[in-house]
């Protein structure tokens, strides 16, 4: 029985420090998913950098408790997986989105990022944020069209007066 329980607090420390290192968790119902389906998605998350578990609801909601944080009682019902973002706080989100989208099978039941609670809402909301490499090269794009229109201006106004 003392070996149990302390299994239990070593799982939930566990826990506790995959929350604690993840910039954000996204909290999925994953029934229906074949085990192709699921290995598949599982080589997209780690691919991503997320980790990706299935944990027991009631050692996931001890090591929030543990952590101060309130509000996903309600989330931590029926069959869970928890993808913990390593890398940056969409990967996790936008993985799982794609792959909902992708089987049809699952859905978002919510998440942590920052010290808050999000909802399914908010947690679709930041599936669709493209990666920080994409909005790194949008951004590039944008501060450099205006010298490559005026090379291309200035190129044409060459080729016109040659």
């Amino acid at each position: 029985m003392a070996n149990a329980l302390e299994a239990k607090k070593a799982k939930v420390a566990q826990i506790k420090e995959l929350i604690t290192s993840a910039k954000s968790v996204v909290l999925v119902d994953y029934k229906g998913l074949t085990v192709a389906q699921d290995t598949e998605m599982r080589k997209d998350l780690r691919d991503a950098g997320v980790i990706y578990k299935v944990l027991k609801n009631t050692l996931t909601s001890r090591a929030f408790e543990e952590l101060g944080v309130k509000g996903l009682e309600n989330m931590l019902e029926g069959p869970t997986a928890v993808a913990f973002s390593q890398n940056d706080e969409v990967s996790a989100a936008r993985v799982v989105r794609q792959s909902i989208e992708k089987f049809k099978k699952m859905a978002f039941k919510g998440g942590y990022m920052d010290g808050k609670v999000m909802t399914v809402e908010e947690v679709k909301a930041l599936s669709y944020i493209p990666s920080r490499e994409q909005l790194i090269a949008n951004l590039l794009g944008v501060l450099t069209a205006p010298m490559r229109k005026l090379a291309i201006v200035l190129d044409q106004a060459a080729k016109q007066k040659a």
